[in-house]
């Protein structure tokens, strides 16, 4: 399976000594059935020392925690080096380590020259992860796969589209046609119960465009039980067997650096199914 037209992937993931990055195996595998070139950023927060009254050891603690984590990092990134090697991923890699608000911002710019950005998810709330997220996605201008702990191989044999007629919606559809047409099926999901749909423009009216540009789609709508949205998308991915979720990426304007919207909170934080997600 060829995913044709993506060149170019940003891997990112925050660097912890508890947990195995799933997005960066995912990316790579991606990487390989794209025969693209992939960036892996292996990211790590530089911590400052407070003030201390007993002189320099703060700052020589800090010093000593730096390069610690700065050299745990680079480990993990001669690795995953070797590993796009071996798979004949052409590779370019990197452990940039800078405080919170330097690291997020620089990762969206970085994520701009990509086709796309491959992150592991994290239910955490003000985690780096989700920092890192929410700038991809919102100020870099390009799609974003999320992928959870449990999915760490690349697959699209069968992808969801989330739809509500929204343009996010729509940007979302479009980012992700390199994957809808390497598909074997494709089902277009709208599920009523958050908001009213009925002014909205049907999956029905999005088959055509798509299957003008070669993807075979079938349609499917549905009522969200108590309004629970998210997990009917949930409950039909799995019914359907998807490999990946297509969906526009929505956020609560008023809190944009805490929280997402209630769907894409709750896609985040429960999918077990990688997320392809577009602003």
């Amino acid at each position: 399976m060829l995913i044709a037209n993506v060149k170019s992937i940003l891997i990112g993931f925050a660097q912890d000594e508890q947990r195995l990055s799933s997005a960066l195996a995912y990316g790579l595998a991606l990487a390989a059935h794209a025969r693209a070139h992939v960036t892996i950023q292996a990211l790590s927060l530089r911590v400052n020392a407070p003030y201390s009254p007993i002189g320099d050891i703060a700052s020589t603690l800090a010093a000593a925690e730096n390069k610690r984590r700065h050299a745990t990092a680079e480990a993990v990134v001669e690795k995953a080096r070797q590993d796009a090697l071996a798979l004949g991923v052409p590779c370019t890699a990197d452990a940039p380590q800078l405080p919170y608000d330097e690291l997020t911002f620089a990762f969206a710019t970085w994520a701009r020259v990509h086709d796309f950005t491959v992150l592991d998810a994290d239910s955490e709330l003000l985690s780096l992860t989700e920092g890192v997220l929410h700038q991809a996605l919102f100020e870099s201008g390009r799609p974003v796969i999320v992928v959870p702990r449990t999915a760490d191989r690349f697959a699209c044999k069968r992808m969801l589209v989330a739809w509500d007629g929204s343009a996010k919606a729509a940007r979302a559809v479009n980012d992700a046609l390199p994957f809808l047409r390497a598909a074997d099926g494709v089902e277009i999901v709208s599920v009523a119960g958050e908001k009213d749909l009925s002014r909205s423009i049907p999956g029905a009216d999005l088959a055509p465009q798509l299957e003008r540009h070669g993807v075979e789609v079938v349609v499917k709508n549905m009522v969200a039980q108590d309004g629970d949205v998210a997990e009917a998308l949930r409950q039909e991915a799995h019914a359907f067997g998807a490999d990946m979720i297509v969906m526009g990426a929505f956020v609560h304007s008023r809190l944009r650096e805490l929280m997402f919207g209630g769907v894409t909170r709750s896609m985040l934080g429960q999918s077990s199914i990688p997320l392809f997600l577009s602003h």
